[in-house]
């Protein structure tokens, strides 16, 4: 099975983070979690991003607030698909972040979740991973049912309780 990178700007994005490592792991999808700065680490995550596809790598997941060009970064240095998670900041409450990381340039595609969106970041790349791995797509597909179930109980118990 692939693995999924996921790559934070900070580790002050660790909360964010967590949630996406939470989802992976119900699914039991391999993961990395890194810190490498698109601005103070260039380098590192220019090389880190250059080994994806060598070293297993179906997908990345990059988390960043601010300006938010990690996942520009990553996007530029691999073919693998690449989700950015913009993080909410202090100051302008992540749409600074948002629009970093969806306005890319032609031929660097990165693929945009909500502000602070890491459950459906995971999600997202445990698709991706699932479209060659049957396994897997089947556990998304259970996940999907747990869901449906729990909002038919939630409207069960609302119609007792209010209807």
């Amino acid at each position: 099975m692939k693995k999924i990178a996921i790559i934070m700007g900070s580790a002050s994005d660790k909360e964010v983070a967590a949630i996406a490592v939470e989802t992976l792991k119900s699914l039991s999808v391999p993961y990395t979690v890194r810190v490498l700065s698109a601005h103070r680490t260039p380098d590192e995550a220019t090389t880190f991003a250059k080994s994806l596809e060598e070293d297993g790598y179906g997908a990345a997941i990059t988390i960043a607030g601010k300006a938010a060009h990690l996942g520009g970064v990553i996007a530029a240095n691999t073919t693998i698909p690449v989700i950015g998670i913009p993080v909410k900041g202090s100051d302008l409450g992540g749409l600074d972040a948002l629009l970093s990381t969806v306005q890319m340039p032609p031929g660097i595609p990165v693929a945009s979740m909500a502000i602070n969106g890491a459950k459906n970041a995971a999600l997202f790349a445990a698709e991706i991973i699932a479209l060659s791995d049957d396994d897997l797509k089947n556990r998304i597909k259970m996940e999907r049912e747990r869901m449906r179930l729990s909002v038919l109980e939630a409207d069960k118990s609302i119609e007792e309780s209010l209807g």
